[in-house]
């Protein structure tokens, strides 16, 4: 009989460093490995899985299997740091010891809250949003407080609720809104809250988590998260009346548990909508209809919720006028085609961005410039497959755009006209054509898209060197070819 021990000792040790010995496993991988040995040695009740005691649910966020479970799901999300200072590669490096602590602090009720940092982020459409970045450790007990919490009220929230949910997306968002304007109903209440996670009021939150929720221990937690002193750039330490921050793994469920009372007065309404966090769309027939759900509705946030409505960006719109997801829509005249469209600011944020990854004095090789962009093209477009055929003539002119920056950068770093001269002729171009394009005595940004310019680095040139949108979206959405006819050939 052939022996395989040796063979088998060989392949085992092919990934030595030295080639013979055995390899030490590195200290991340035995922390994820013990992250994940924990996570397994007990499961964690999820949907579905029968009648659950809500009076005893601490017991379930604080066990060692929960709570390795939240903490390697906060090192995966990575994140930046809170008050404290701590990465997640150091919280990651101490996991035995945070487990047992928050174990042992939680269960005994000695479980203190760390303050959290905010953070300001522009908007694309102007004006800051305000972040509230937990320490990494409260934001683990969020975490774990989430996996119990959410199998809970899963369930009972509306379908037409598509934010911060599992297996729903602005994907099925934008689904199930083409689907109401193909059944007719082509008027738009499009109603933004403003300052919706800021003005949560704390009371009404909790009142709606104790519906469900009989375990006062977690109702208590989740105020102290909601009541977390935050610290502003500057160092003054703000306390906190209402609100829920943005930034920690818990508050996307909260606002949905908040806005599942607005959820469910449209639907008693028989209304059609569309529901992604705080931006809500409503489908009605006529311009009358929308009038009168737009003041109904605000009277309803604004008295029974508290919550006020966005007046700048709420209004009774056509389906081409609203912006929603970076999406907007087109209804053909006749019929019930929709198109789905790139939206017009979601256009300019594109825009912007190659403007800043394409800067004129790009320093380094144009390959690397390339590269970067298509990983960011690659990246954009997953988001924007949903776009109908109708969208490829701008998706071509963004293509050539891009083109264009790329060709001026390429100008720019010839330096001098003689070395472009030289340059394009190396690349075929006429030197008529060469020297028209680097002596017509104008800026990098002009010589991109003379002629000589075009001829040398032509749109076959950047296939295979860099992504193309309309390239991607082909690639995304081929024509399913029926399985009769691939017999047939």
């Amino acid at each position: 009989m052939r022996k395989t021990g040796p063979r088998q000792l060989n392949l085992v040790f092919a990934d030595s460093p030295s080639g013979g010995g055995a390899a030490k496993p590195s200290d991340a991988s035995e922390r994820r490995g013990f992250l994940l040995h924990k996570a397994r040695s007990k499961k964690t009740r999820g949907p579905g899985t029968g009648v659950v005691d809500t009076s005893r649910l601490l017991e379930e966020v604080a066990s060692e299997a929960n709570l390795a479970r939240a903490l390697l799901n906060v090192v995966r999300n990575k994140g930046a740091p809170g008050v404290d200072g701590q990465t997640v590669e150091e919280a990651e490096a101490k996991a035995p010891s945070i487990i047992a602590r928050l174990h042992r602090d939680l269960l005994t009720g000695r479980y203190r809250l760390g303050d959290v940092r905010r953070v300001w982020l522009p908007k694309p459409g102007g004006g800051q949003r305000g972040l509230g970045i937990p320490n990494v450790v409260d934001r683990t007990v969020q975490q774990a407080v989430l996996q119990v919490l959410e199998p809970l009220y899963e369930p009972h929230f509306h379908p037409s609720s598509h934010g911060f949910r599992p297996n729903r997306g602005s994907h099925t968002a934008i689904a199930e809104a083409t689907g109401y304007l193909k059944a007719g109903y082509q008027t738009v209440v499009d109603l933004d809250l403003a300052k919706f996670f800021d003005r949560v009021h704390h009371q009404r939150l909790l009142a709606r988590i104790a519906d469900r929720v009989k375990d006062q221990r977690i109702i208590k937690l989740v105020h102290l998260m909601l009541k977390a002193t935050v610290v502003m750039p500057d160092g003054t330490r703000v306390a906190v009346q209402e609100g829920t921050p943005q930034g920690g793994p818990l508050s996307p469920l909260l606002s949905n548990i908040v806005l599942n009372e607005m959820d469910g007065e449209l639907a008693r309404r028989g209304l059609r909508f569309v529901r992604y966090a705080d931006d809500c769309n409503i489908f009605v027939r006529s311009e009358r209809a929308g009038q009168r759900v737009m003041k109904s509705i605000r009277r309803f946030l604004e008295q029974r919720m508290r919550l006020q409505v966005n007046e700048e960006k709420s209004d009774v719109r056509k389906p081409d006028d609203v912006q929603f997801l970076g999406f907007r829509f087109r209804c053909a005249k006749e019929g019930d085609e929709v198109a789905i469209l790139l939206s017009r600011k979601a256009e300019q944020r594109l825009k912007a961005t190659m403007r800043e990854m394409t800067p004129p004095n790009w320093g380094r090789s144009i390959t690397t410039c390339m590269e970067e962009v298509s990983r960011y093209l690659t990246g954009w477009m997953s988001h924007y497959r949903l776009c109908t055929p109708d969208a490829i003539k701008g998706l071509g002119a963004i293509d050539a755009h891009i083109r264009r920056r790329i060709r001026a950068i390429i100008v720019r770093q010839k330096k001098r006209s003689r070395f472009l001269l030289r340059h394009l002729k190396a690349k075929g171009v006429s030197p008529k054509a060469a020297a028209s394009c680097a002596y017509c005595g104008k800026g990098a940004w002009v010589k991109s898209n003379r002629p000589a310019m075009t001829r040398a680095y032509p749109p076959s040139w950047f296939t295979g060197r860099m992504a193309s949108l309309t390239a991607l979206w082909n690639e995304i959405n081929q024509p399913q070819v029926s399985p009769q006819l691939s017999l047939a050939f």
